[in-house]
């Protein structure tokens, strides 16, 4: 095989109660790549369509992520990327980390698959940090892995695959601003105290038996984050609108995506997922921001070969 055609999903992190170890893929939302062998050594960016992104390697997310690997496996050929972004830079629902996992994600195809995916969430985070000055991989993991994540541990990096609740929806609204990941980090307090992070790491724990269990209810009790949000929140205009929108509608609940301005419900079913893309709509439709919106199933398989 010499050339390759993926789709790269958009991802969901945080998930409230989990920052930057949780995550979820989403399905109908993401960037398609093109990446082929070349004879010439070295990785080239040739093509970007849908935002103006820097072509040279170095400074693209999706070129630094590619080096890591490159550099790690040395082949004696090279290989070149077409980069069609569907997802907006700074949307909060993995634009850096859809390139930064597909380029791996592609390559590692390409030369036979010898490297795990963990591997290439190594890799990615490479380039995930060039965006946000700091490696993680929340968004990264659900990419490469599908369905919900845990990131245990950054070194060494360590991620859990979680299951994925059969009925499980999740509507995600984007406002058309931008929020620079590296800003909303900035914002973050440095210390909390302990009561906010006991109730913190409970939610967590609760999540993560709720998705074991399909306990919507206990699900929905755990979708609260009492650290990051009520800070975040503030960069989004008609946040809390949106949130009680939500769960009058029936959402499970409601919160940033990554750092936002994206904010995603998660719910109980294709049609009460309907009710909510359809109230959320309504009521943003009376601001003077443009938007997206859409519902999508959560992803199990991750990045997709076309």
């Amino acid at each position: 095989m010499n050339q390759i055609k993926i789709f790269s999903p958009a991802t969901v992190a945080n998930v409230s109660c989990g920052f930057d170890v949780l995550g979820f893929c989403l399905d109908s939302v993401g960037d398609e790549m093109i990446i082929k062998k070349t004879s010439q050594k070295g990785i080239n960016i040739s093509r970007i369509e849908g935002y103006e992104l820097p072509f040279e390697a170095e400074n693209n997310v999706a070129g630094v992520s590619a080096l890591a690997l490159y550099n790690d496996a040395n082949p004696d050929f090279g290989f070149d990327i077409e980069i069609y972004k569907k997802i907006k830079p700074g949307s909060g629902i993995g634009s850096s980390s859809a390139s930064a996992a597909g380029s791996v994600f592609a390559i590692n195809e390409l030369l036979g698959k010898p490297y795990n995916k963990t591997q290439l969430t190594n890799f990615a985070m490479k380039g995930e940090a060039l965006a946000s000055l700091c490696e993680h991989a929340d968004n990264l993991a659900p990419a490469l892995f599908g369905g919900f994540t845990l990131v245990k541990s950054l070194s060494p990096l360590q991620i859990l695959e979680l299951p994925t609740p059969k009925n499980l929806f999740a509507v995600v609204i984007h406002p058309q601003i931008e929020i620079k990941t590296s800003e909303a980090r900035a914002i973050l307090p440095q210390d909390v105290s302990l009561k906010k992070a006991i109730t913190q790491w409970s939610n967590v724990g609760s999540f993560v038996h709720a998705l074991h269990t399909e306990n919507y209810k206990l699900l929905s009790e755990s979708l609260i984050d009492v650290i990051v949000e009520p800070h975040r929140s503030k960069l989004i205009p008609h946040f809390e609108d949106v949130k009680q929108t939500a769960i009058n509608h029936g959402a499970l609940g409601c919160g940033i995506s990554g750092s936002g301005p994206s904010i995603f419900s998660l719910c109980e079913g294709k049609e009460s997922a309907k009710k909510v893309h359809d109230a959320i709509q309504n009521i943003y439709s009376q601001t003077t921001i443009d938007f997206e919106i859409y519902t999508s199933k959560i992803n199990t398989e991750g990045i997709k070969i076309l």
